[in-house]
């Protein structure tokens, strides 16, 4: 399981271990978080499209689905 710290999630970099599309290394451009500091929104997008798009964060913690870092 991928350890991730909510306050480091902005700017991370992700590789999706299924890539769609072409897309297959990520960068999340955008967290909100609420006023007990947790995550309400995730804002992943792609390097090659720019195609943003919603996750739920805890997704990534999923090593099936993604790998920290572009590999």
């Amino acid at each position: 399981m991928n350890q991730i710290n909510p306050k480091k999630l902005l700017r991370s970099k992700w590789t999706a271990v299924n890539c769609h599309n072409k897309e297959k290394h990520f960068i999340v451009t955008e967290v909100e978080f609420d006023e007990e500091g947790l995550v309400e929104l995730c804002i992943i997008e792609p390097i090659v499209t720019k195609r943003a798009r919603s996750i739920d964060w805890m997704v990534l913690k999923d090593p099936k689905q993604w790998l920290h870092g572009w590999k």
